[in-house]
């Protein structure tokens, strides 16, 4: 595969312009009803876990905490790392990683960001389709319920 160049900025040498995956962060926002998931107001369309990608200088748990406020309107706590997802497929756009977190909260969430609108949902009755590899996501996350672990 060829590779792109950068030109240095200090010495104008030449130097190989690699492609890394982006960081984002998924919050899958646990409420007395159930979870919170946003229907996306951008391609890919559908419902969605509130998340984003990570901004630079930003730690990942300061951006799952500022993606739920965005995207829900909920300030979240307990915030507890589900797991990072990587398949460079999960996302047609680009290929992102995501770290996931389970996190509580409290009060009425309201769409706001990129969602087009937003729901709580029973973790058995979720609304299809799901976007990128929310559906394993979450069955991973309802396996950790079932377990205890999480």
């Amino acid at each position: 595969m060829p590779f792109d160049y950068l030109a240095c900025p200090a010495c104008g040498q030449k130097v190989k312009a690699y492609r890394n995956p982006l960081p984002t962060v998924d919050v899958i926002i646990e409420l007395p009803g159930g979870i919170v998931l946003i229907e996306r107001k951008n391609e890919p369309f559908g419902w969605a876990i509130p998340g984003g990608f990570v901004d630079y200088g930003e730690t990942l748990e300061s951006a799952a905490l500022r993606e739920s406020l965005e995207e829900t309107s909920l300030a979240v706590t307990d915030l507890r790392l589900l797991g990072c997802y990587s398949d460079p497929a999960r996302d047609t756009r680009s290929h992102n990683i995501s770290t996931v977190y389970v996190a509580k909260a409290s009060g009425t969430p309201q769409a706001g960001d990129d969602a087009a609108g937003l729901a709580v949902f029973a973790i058995d009755s979720l609304p299809q389709p799901l976007c990128f590899d929310h559906g394993k996501i979450l069955a991973d996350y309802l396996k950790r319920k079932r377990e205890g672990s999480i």
